[in-house]
Formats: C-alpha cells, structure tokens, sequence
C-alpha cells in the first residue's frame, strides 16, 4: 500500500493473517471492553484487568493483543469504524454505494454524529494519536473522494479534514453536554456547512476595487 494519506483507499490497513482464535479471542475482549464503557458510561471502568475478567482471559492476552490501554482504546476506535465502514462499502444509500456524492456525505456526518456518546470516550484516551491512525485517514479520504465526485470548487484534501474535525465526537459530546444543543441540531447544522462546501463555490474574499467618483 503506498504511504500517501492523500490517496489512502477506503479499506482497512493490511494486517498479516492471525489463526482464527487469536481473531475470536481478540472479537471477544473488544466487546468485552465496549460492555465496560457502555455499562460504566465511562472510560474509568476500563482496565486491562477489568477487560481480562470481563472476557474470561488471562491479563498478559490483553497485553499481548494491544500493548497497553491506549493501544486498547485505539483498537475499540478502529472496531466502531469498522462497523461504520462496512455500511459506507456494502449499506444502503445513502451511506452505502449508489447515492449522490453530496447525499453520501451528509449520510456519513450524520451517522459519525450519531456516534458521538460511544467514541467520545475512546478519542479522550487516544488523544492526538488519532491523526496518524488509520481510522483518523480512511475517513478524511471518504470525505475527499466524495467532494472530488460532487465537483467542489475547494481544495478536496483541507476541506475534507475541516468538514471532519468538526465531527469529532469530543467537540459534538461538549455541545451536547456544555452547549445543551440536540444531536439532530449538531447533525442539521452539519448538514448545511457540507452541502455549501460540497456544491457551492466559495466566495471572493478580494474586495472589489472602489468605484470612481
């Protein structure tokens, strides 16, 4: 796979193949882990020991599976968009192939926005490591490519990651949380910003030359 974030396919990164049980042991103390979150509403639930007894596994095969917390809390992010991207590939449209590439994207904000509860958690331990994962580029790209079929005037690559980052799930929950705002309001207001950034072509920001008296 060429390393050009620019280009990045809409696929998952290539992993070497892993015998069918490393696969179901590791299934298994992902949504062991999700359990703990969704039970707990929060991340603090969530230690390698708690994950260990949860799934019924030693500690050192969570470990061993991803390294430390945050390489667990990487991994459940990577499980979510998983979920996410098999209907963006395979669903219906919107979300899924066949639809409008401007529908696509207001498809694809909205479900990301509907996430927001889940994710909120797992990006709050990630931090800034989520810019150079895979998930954080696979979705820029999905961005990307739809604006480049809809015929955005806007450079497709910066608008792609601005449309995003205001998709982040720890912005959306504060809005919720702090701002009192809905999520369909979140996701109605989205919705407006990407449609004029996907079809409407920018304004001039020059100011006219003054007219002669």
């Amino acid at each position: 796979m060429r390393n050009d974030r620019t280009s990045l396919p809409i696929i998952d990164d290539a992993s070497p193949p892993q015998r069918r049980d490393a696969v179901r042991n590791r299934a298994a103390l992902l949504d062991a882990a999700a359990d703990l979150i969704a039970q707990s509403g929060s991340s603090a639930a969530l230690t390698m020991d708690a994950v260990a007894t949860r799934a019924g596994v030693g500690k050192g095969t969570v470990f061993r599976h991803f390294g430390s917390r945050a390489g667990l809390m990487l991994s459940l992010l990577d499980h979510s968009e998983e979920k996410l991207q098999e209907k963006i590939l395979t669903g219906k449209p919107p979300l899924g192939p066949g639809a409008d590439p401007v529908e696509r994207i207001v498809a694809y904000g909205r479900a990301k926005i509907a996430l927001a509860p889940v994710q909120a958690e797992m990006l709050n331990e990630a931090g800034d490591a989520i810019y150079e994962h895979g998930a954080y580029w696979i979705a820029v790209n999905h961005i990307r490519q739809l604006l480049t079929e809809s015929g955005s005037p806007c450079e497709p690559l910066l608008a792609a990651q601005s449309l995003y980052a205001s998709l982040d799930a720890r912005l959306v929950l504060r809005q919720v949380q702090k701002l009192k705002i809905s999520l369909s309001a979140i996701a109605n207001s989205w919705e407006q910003v990407a449609r004029a950034v996907a079809a409407e072509p920018p304004r001039d920001a020059t100011p006219s030359p003054a007219r002669p008296q």
